[in-house]
This record gives C-alpha cells, sequence and structure tokens, in this order.
C-alpha cells in the first residue's frame, strides 16, 4: 500500500505576507548594518543593543563605550533611517506612476517634482534667505516641487480631460526641461553659488539628524495611508482607462489625486535629501517580481526594497573613498543606468 504525500503549498495570500515580512525583518538589520558601519568601526551586536537601549530602555550590557552610543544614536542610526525612510517613499512613489502612467520606465521626477525643488532650491542658495534656520532650504524645496506637480496635473487637465498618461508624461518633461533652463541661467549669472547647488542637486545624506527623520515623517504616513486606499483603483487603470471607466472608476480624477500623493512624497524626499534617481525605477521592479503586481502587496514590498537599496546606497558613499563621501545619487545612478537600460531593451525585445 502506498501513501500518497501531498506537497504542502503556501495560499498565494500568505505567501506574499511572508515575503513582505521577511524583507521587513531584513530592512531592520540593513538599517543595523548603516548605523554600525562607518571610520569607528562598532559590531553589529553591539550597535543593535544600543538601538534596543535608546528606543526601548532595554539593558545596555557590559563593554559598550558611551561614545559608541552617540556615534550610532545621535550620528548614524538617524541618517541610516532618513535613507531608508527617503528611498521607500521614491519606491512607492515610482509604482504608483508605472502604474497610472501605465510606463514602466515612469518615475516622479518625469512630472518635474525635482527640477521645480531644485530650483527652489537654488533661489534659496543664491539668496542667501534664512526665514526657518536650518529647514528654510528643504522647505521651499518642497513647497517648489510640489507647486510644480500641481501645475502639471492643472495643465494636463486643460489639455487633456482624460488626463492620459501621454499628455501627462509630455507635459512634465516639458516643464522639467524648463525648469532646469532657468536653474543653469541663474548658476550662470551667480557662479560662486553654482558648487553648492550642485552638490545639493547630487543628493546626500550627510549630517541629517533627527530633526529631518521627524519632519519626513508626516508626509510619507499621509501620503502612503492615502495611496493605499486607493490600490483597488491602481489595479483597475493598470488594464487602461476604457477598462477603468466600464468598472466605475473616473480615470482622470484618481489619476490626479493620485498624483498629488505622489509629488507630496516626492518633494519632501527631494527637499530633505536632494535629489536622488532610478530607486524610484528599481525598487518597484524588484518587487513586482517577489509580489506580483497586486498594489495592496506592492507598495509595502517597494517600501522596503527602495528603503534597503537607499541605506546601502548611503553606506556605499560614505566609506568607499573614506574620509571624502561620494553623493548618493551618483552611487544609486551607477547601479540604476544599466538597470534602466536593462528594462528599457527588454521591453523593445
Amino acid at each position: 500500500m502506498f501513501m500518497l504525500r501531498k506537497k504542502f503549498v503556501l495560499p498565494k495570500k500568505s505567501k506574499e505576507l511572508s515575503f513582505i515580512a521577511g524583507g521587513a525583518a531584513a530592512s531592520f538589520f540593513i538599517i543595523a548594518a548603516g548605523a554600525s558601519l562607518g571610520s569607528a568601526d562598532i559590531s553589529l551586536g553591539d550597535t543593535v543593543r544600543i538601538i534596543l537601549h535608546e528606543a526601548f530602555s532595554l539593558p545596555l550590557g557590559e563593554g559598550i563605550d558611551p561614545i559608541y552610543v552617540s556615534i550610532v544614536w545621535h550620528l548614524r542610526l538617524p541618517r541610516a533611517l532618513l535613507a531608508f525612510l527617503a528611498g521607500g517613499a521614491l519606491a512607492v512613489s515610482g509604482a504608483v506612476c508605472q502604474s497610472i502612467l501605465r510606463n514602466p520606465l515612469a518615475s516622479p521626477y518625469i512630472l518635474g517634482v525635482s527640477s521645480g525643488a531644485s530650483l527652489g532650491a537654488g533661489i534659496i542658495i543664491i539668496s542667501g534667505l534664512s526665514v526657518l534656520g536650518a529647514f528654510t532650504l528643504p522647505v521651499t524645496g518642497f513647497v517648489f516641487g510640489l507647486a510644480t506637480v500641481f501645475f502639471v496635473a492643472s495643465f494636463s487637465a486643460r489639455v487633456d480631460k482624460s488626463m492620459s498618461s501621454n499628455t501627462i508624461i509630455l507635459c512634465g518633461m516639458v516643464l522639467s526641461l524648463f525648469l532646469n533652463a532657468a536653474l543653469t541661467a541663474l548658476s550662470a549669472v551667480f557662479s560662486d553659488d553654482l558648487r553648492r547647488i550642485v552638490i545639493w542637486q547630487m543628493g546626500s545624506f550627510a549630517m541629517r539628524g533627527w530633526g529631518y527623520v521627524h519632519l519626513l515623517l508626516p508626509f510619507l504616513i499621509l501620503a502612503v495611508t492615502l495611496i493605499v486606499l486607493y490600490t483597488k483603483e491602481m489595479d483597475i487603470l493598470t488594464f487602461g482607462d476604457e477598462h477603468a471607466k466600464s468598472a466605475g472608476v473616473e480615470a482622470g480624477i484618481v489619476r490626479k489625486k493620485l498624483l498629488a500623493f505622489t509629488a507630496v512624497l516626492t518633494g519632501s524626499v527631494v527637499a530633505l535629501s536632494g535629489v536622488i534617481g532610478f530607486v524610484d525605477l528599481i525598487a518597484p521592479h524588484t518587487a513586482r517580481k517577489i509580489t506580483g503586481s497586486r498594489h495592496i502587496y506592492l507598495m509595502p514590498m517597494s517600501f522596503i526594497i527602495g528603503g534597503s537599496l537607499m541605506v546601502a546606497a548611503d553606506l556605499i558613499a560614505r566609506t568607499v573613498v573614506s574620509p571624502s563621501e561620494l553623493p548618493v545619487g551618483a552611487v544609486t545612478a551607477l547601479i540604476g543606468a544599466p538597470f534602466f537600460a536593462w528594462v528599457y531593451f527588454r521591453r523593445r525585445a
């Protein structure tokens, strides 16, 4: 008598949730690694103990230098956390743009967010205004980036009431070119400030403390929560506007709302850390390979992968040429440019 053994297979829903849970656990250790490595190497175990001690008042243990506690908690951890949150925000923004624009190469930067924020930051750097102290630059960048996307959305709606993806992309690209030309003209006139503008545009998390993390969190929580509420609509929009209309989804209205949420996410990140590209392209594609295209699973996985990738890129940026530091935008570009080419030529094939 033979006994037939049934192969145990996780239900699809449980499988996707297990991937997300595993990614979240892995991201904690990636953040801890980002806080442990540097000019003063601190072991991963000591870093985890320091984080648990400061966050939950657990016993610190013996043999840990108080200077290490200060380095991890006040310098490295807020930087790693800010990188993780920024990467996650950009990844979610990229996933939304690729879905609603139905273009695997779409990103929030084509909507003019980075160009608007860069122009605002350039004006502040050149003028030397400091109305809000250290936060004058990020707040101005956020306002300019947000205003740029709202202008693109409004102009697209007037040109094309259905707000088709091609119209939005074209309007965003034209406005980006115009704003970049304006910033180039300002840089040429005020050449003494050119270096500061270029460094800001290339992106960095250097000298970013807990204040920057606290500044980003409200925008992040608000925008991501609102995006998650529209995951079903995004699933429908991926099949086209006609299908969405037959399913009772107003494609133009939903697209405009999602563009606004994306602008809040991307504008806040660009304002706090500068322009950092390609994470919003790489993370959603990788997440789709793991969890599929359903947005209720795609969004959290994109956030985890994007955040982890940004922490790794920032770690490379500050250690590969230590004690000097590379712009993190340069590191993500070195990784992302070949990936972009692969996606493009694979799509053509």
